[in-house]
């Protein structure tokens, strides 16, 4: 069902849950719920599975996140509850004691919902927690509406189109892929009302310092705010520069410029779905169509969000994807087992001044160039160290804002020649460790 149809019939109730696609522009999920509905309730829940402090973790967070990218998720959050706000409407923010599945299927049933609108993902643990909520649901006679818009393109339809397996080269990809779909461009001012939420407990957005991760005043505060608003602020000031996004080319750039980053710093905002691929990629096309030449993929920008997708449908279609072991496109390697040197590594303590520097950078901004991220990559897996890819990924998952389940893996797999690419030259960069831009 497509976000049309999903839209013609009257719902009494609708439930927007939020989980990536932290906005409002292009938003099929909201579209889908708006339309038809005398009443939305738009739902998000704080995850204990990545936000529960974790005292044992080698930085204050959580085991799966620093603080930084828990601060850009709470701005985010912040930052759509005030667009929810200005629309009538607010942000209901639910708070999971264990499993999130639990507190959506019950907030499902409280507020009798005739309908559910969520957007889909690819990642497992989304998969078999969202498989919980739908067959919930199905049961309870709920439609369900999930559809497609975090990437560019739908993983499935690509890998079916590929005679059921993922392409595993980019070129493929991007032959079979062709344009993605239109962003829905449609904006409005009014969201329907939020009907009656009975005893139910929601919580304003929590600042940092209530979460419970100990002393953070010494922790820096990264330059890059979370949120659709400066999503869409950050992106509409790099594509004023027509004459840079033409010629951007993803080899080139200086990992070394912090105050300005040589880049347009929008991957932690494609990750949240602050900002939305599809509209992104629309809003490039417009520039390069009033431009005589530009750069091509894979090293134009348009290139770097076909990276993206690249990753997504590789990830979806290769079971055991972020494992080495039970990963059949991924070489079995008998990589070193060295506690010392992984933690010298992880913390800047190496005694190489350019990677220590870009792993301190990792830890108090949770972001770096590209090119900092293949350096520090190479240096602990085939480069220097010969420390298993999976080490380094959890790091990188860990505290990086832009943090990303299929990039951080596929990257991961390529950076350390265990996949996609074996023979690495200096003639054939290989993407970066996460969204190129």
């Amino acid at each position: 069902m497509d976000a049309t149809t999903a839209g013609m019939a009257t719902t009494a109730a609708a439930m927007v849950w939020f989980r990536k696609g932290l906005r409002l522009h292009d938003n099929p999920a909201l579209e889908a719920a708006r339309r038809g509905a005398a009443r939305v309730y738009p739902v998000f829940v704080l995850d204990p599975r990545y936000l529960r402090p974790d005292p044992d973790a080698p930085s204050p967070g959580s085991a799966r996140a620093g603080v930084a990218r828990v601060r850009f998720l709470l701005e985010s959050l912040e930052d759509l509850d005030s667009s929810l706000r200005r629309r009538g409407s607010r942000l209901l923010l639910l708070r999971a004691r264990d499993d999130v599945s639990d507190a959506v299927c019950a907030a499902l049933k409280d507020w009798n919902i005739s309908k559910l609108c969520f957007e889909s993902d690819t990642e497992p643990y989304a998969l078999a927690r969202d498989k919980r909520v739908t067959d919930f649901a199905e049961a309870s006679r709920i439609e369900v509406f999930s559809p497609v818009s975090h990437t560019l393109f739908d993983p499935a339809e690509i890998i079916e189109k590929n005679g059921g397996r993922p392409p595993l080269t980019y070129q493929s990809f991007v032959n079979i892929a062709g344009e993605p779909p239109e962003p829905v461009m449609e904006e409005y001012s009014v969201i329907p009302p939020i009907g009656d939420t009975r005893e139910y407990e929601l919580f304003p957005v929590p600042k940092l310092e209530e979460l419970g991760y100990g002393d953070i005043s010494q922790e820096d505060v990264p330059p890059f705010r979370g949120g659709e608003t400066e999503a869409l602020k950050r992106m509409r000031e790099s594509l004023q520069d027509k004459e840079w996004v033409d010629k951007f080319e993803k080899r080139k750039g200086d990992p070394s410029a912090f105050l300005k980053p040589a880049t347009t710093v929008l991957s932690p905002y494609l990750k949240f779905g602050c900002l939305s691929s599809r509209y992104f990629y629309h809003c490039i096309q417009d520039v390069y169509r009033s431009s005589k030449m530009h750069t091509k993929p894979p090293v134009s920008l348009t290139g770097q969000l076909l990276w993206r997708d690249f990753f997504y449908t590789v990830s979806f279609g290769t079971p055991n994807f972020d494992h080495m072991k039970g990963n059949k496109i991924c070489k079995q390697i008998p990589w070193k087992e060295s506690e010392e040197l992984f933690v010298a590594w992880r913390d800047g303590r190496t005694g190489y001044p350019w990677i220590d520097a870009i792993m301190i950078q990792l830890r108090k901004w949770g972001w770096m160039h590209h090119l900092a991220r293949h350096s520090v990559a190479c240096f602990l897996t085939r480069g220097d160290l010969f420390i298993h890819w999976e080490k380094g990924r959890d790091v990188f998952e860990r505290l990086l804002v832009d943090s990303d389940w299929a990039i951080n893996n596929g990257n991961w797999l390529w950076l350390s020649c265990s996949s996609f690419f074996y023979h690495f030259s200096n003639l054939r960069q290989p993407p970066c460790t996460t969204c190129k831009l």
